[in-house]
């Protein structure tokens, strides 16, 4: 069984005195339903499980009174002998909470009833256009945490590395020396793995059992189908198609040498005033994110962020690999690095970053000037240059030596390399990413 990250968020959020109703948000089939299953049974003496997309019918509890007295003999009539409600032993469950807007509304009569604890889960909520709104989103009534695919370190734990190498690697990182040579092939060979299965639970567990690529590749292109299918089924009419072209368009934008995205790659001659609801109902899906350029390298990057000039990277580069030409995969784990300018590692550099819950910012000008990623780091603004095998860090040096225009001090050359130090530069092995941590 894969060990993730959000069983720990789960002890957390339970153990807490006076917790509130949890939401988890997440893109379909990142495991959400499986780990909070997976907890409840371990952690409750009772567990009612509804699934409002499975079953509609559920919906029906919610539909009259939403005092919990009222829904509790609902569903103790709907469920029978599944539903068993003790106060301080049972947790309820709401799976796919978004097919019932009720629920959700509930959710602050459980929270001020407070004898049963409630988890739902959303693949699609605040999806524009997804057109079940609950009357009212009960603010301060919930916690609400994202759920991601596997991580790099979720990934690392399903194929056997302890947590005492993790923290080897760390020890490496810290002290700015060498990863020893065996360690540091190995990490190379998983990272390259990683790049190609990314993290989706099943394609995971498929490559752990298997090591099959083609059965690999075939989950991920099903999994890439049924994010279309909800495009088609979810989105507003007029929407589905613009919705499906920007996201077929997402491969092309990062191939480009500038990887601003263009809503001109979309369809000739379009603008964002025609894509940019589009682009953002497949944000609001979790299936892709954004990269902000910044006008200046300063923090606080958030505030310094350009609003309407972004690249867009798939959340999971496992996926973003499968959308790709039949024959990338295998050129990746053959250590062939050189295609598509690198977009490649940048996805899987936003991937690392953006499941460890950081916004991703950028810094373009059109004088030439451009660096991968710009993140803070240890308390400032940090330069990240990522190379698949190896480059010069041009616009990296210039910035650097310009402190008194730039604010930068320290950058970061993430790539084929082991770990070293020249001046203000920091070159670390792509794999060492996912230590970036500390803000």
């Amino acid at each position: 069984m894969l060990k993730r990250k959000i069983e720990q968020t789960l002890a957390e959020w339970k153990n807490k005195a006076g917790h509130k109703p949890l939401i988890i948000k997440g893109c379909r089939q990142c495991g959400k339903t499986f780990s909070v299953l997976d907890f409840a049974k371990k952690h409750y003496k009772n567990v009612v499980y509804l699934n409002f997309y499975e079953n509609p019918d559920y919906a029906s509890a919610f539909s009259g009174s939403l005092e919990i007295d009222y829904i509790v003999m609902m569903l103790s009539a709907m469920l029978g002998s599944k539903a068993v409600f003790e106060a301080g032993k049972t947790v309820l469950i709401l799976d796919e909470i978004q097919d019932c807007p009720e629920a959700r509304t509930a959710l602050k009569f459980f929270r001020m009833d407070g004898r049963y604890d409630v988890i739902g889960t959303g693949s699609l909520l605040g999806v524009k256009g997804y057109g079940k709104e609950p009357k009212s989103i009960p603010v301060g009534s919930e916690t609400v945490i994202d759920m991601y695919p596997l991580d790099f370190e979720e990934f690392l734990w399903a194929n056997g590395i302890e947590d005492s190498v993790i923290a080897m690697l760390g020890k490496s990182l810290e002290s700015e020396t060498p990863v020893p040579e065996g360690l540091h092939n190995r990490m190379r060979q998983l990272l390259l793995q990683y790049v190609v299965v990314g993290g989706m639970p099943d394609a995971v567990q498929t490559f752990v059992d298997t090591k099959q690529m083609n059965d690999v590749l075939r989950i991920q292109r099903d999994i890439v189908r049924s994010y279309e299918d909800d495009m088609v089924k979810y989105a507003e009419k007029k929407d589905k198609s613009r919705i499906k072209e920007c996201f077929a368009s997402i491969p092309k934008q990062l191939s480009k040498e500038n990887k601003k995205f263009q809503y001109s790659v979309v369809k000739k001659g379009s603008t964002a005033a025609k894509y940019a609801g589009s682009l953002q109902w497949i944000e609001d899906a979790g299936i892709i994110c954004r990269c902000y350029n910044l006008s200046i390298t300063q923090l606080p990057l958030d505030g310094n962020a350009l609003e309407d000039v972004f690249k867009v990277y798939m959340r999971d580069c496992g996926l973003f690999v499968s959308m790709l030409e039949d024959g990338t995969q295998y050129d990746i784990l053959k250590g062939n690095l050189y295609g598509y300018k690198g977009a490649i590692f940048e996805n899987l550099i936003a991937d690392i970053f953006g499941k460890m819950g950081r916004k991703l910012y950028y810094f373009h000008k059109d004088s030439g000037l451009e660096v991968d990623f710009v993140i803070r780091y240890k308390g400032e603004c940090t330069l990240v240059e990522v190379k698949a095998v190896t480059g010069n860090t041009k616009s990296t040096k210039t910035i650097l030596k310009h402190p008194e225009k730039y604010h930068v001090n320290r950058a970061v050359k993430l790539g084929d390399y082991n770990v070293g130090r020249t001046g203000q530069i920091l070159t670390l092995p792509l794999y060492l990413a996912f230590l970036l941590r500390e803000r």
